[in-house]
């Protein structure tokens, strides 16, 4: 098989799906991994206040996490942080569509719609666009992951993640928490959902949800079989 997870944020690819990732290449599929967003400017009062070297480290940052879980590709795009509501949706599309003429995909992982984080929610309306069933589509399966520190949050949301979906995770949980640490910005103190610690707290929830030592647990979107 051949997988695509697009991410919105530099971090998200390895909190939603890490675990998996490693799981998967090990296997012996080819994973690639694509990054609409920079990451970094949202933290500033102005995009342009941002420092140029801070956004291209968290860039290396996101190769070295996809090294260390032997993904064959990282590509990081410029969209703006936490400004994906400023681009239009179809220029959002053309990008993952790019991504998936060029993988030609199996598997695609991205995020729940339904995200506090409203960059993880178009992500998730671009793939799905992208990724439609047309005749000689590549793609089977779409799959939606949770992102600690976004999906949980999402109260307000009726239609929250409900997965359905487990991957057994148990040997490749080191290599999850190995990835996230690469981004030395983005790790929390416990009890942050976004630490090692609530990392692994919740992949050992949805182990015991679905018989594994470990898991990481996504929501079926499609699948054509």
């Amino acid at each position: 098989m051949t997988v695509l997870v697009v991410a919105a944020h530099p971090d998200d690819e390895v909190l939603g799906c890490g675990g998996t990732m490693a799981r998967l290449a090990a296997e012996g599929h080819a994973v690639h991994v694509l990054i609409l967003g920079e990451g970094e400017t949202s933290r500033h009062a102005q995009r342009g206040d941002a420092d140029a070297a801070t956004v291209r480290t968290l860039g290396a940052q996101a190769q070295r996490a996809g090294e260390i879980l032997g993904a064959e590709s990282v590509t990081v795009k410029p969209l703006p942080d936490n400004r994906f509501d400023g681009v239009d949706l179809l220029d959002i599309v053309k990008v993952v569509e790019q991504a998936v003429t060029d993988v030609g995909p199996t598997l695609v992982f991205t995020h729940h719609a339904a995200d506090l984080n409203i960059d993880h929610s178009l992500t998730c309306r671009a793939v799905v666009t992208a990724t439609r069933p047309l005749p000689g589509s590549s793609v089977s399966d779409v799959y939606a992951f949770e992102v600690n520190s976004s999906t949980e949050w999402a109260f307000h949301e009726t239609t929250a993640f409900r997965p359905n979906t487990f991957f057994d995770i148990t040997t490749t949980l080191d290599k999850k928490l190995a990835a996230i640490s690469a981004y030395e910005a983005e790790l929390r103190d416990f009890p942050h959902p976004r630490s090692v610690e609530a990392l692994t707290a919740a992949a050992q929830r949805w182990g015991s949800v679905s018989g594994y030592g470990a898991a990481e647990a996504f929501q079926l979107l499609r699948s054509c079989r």
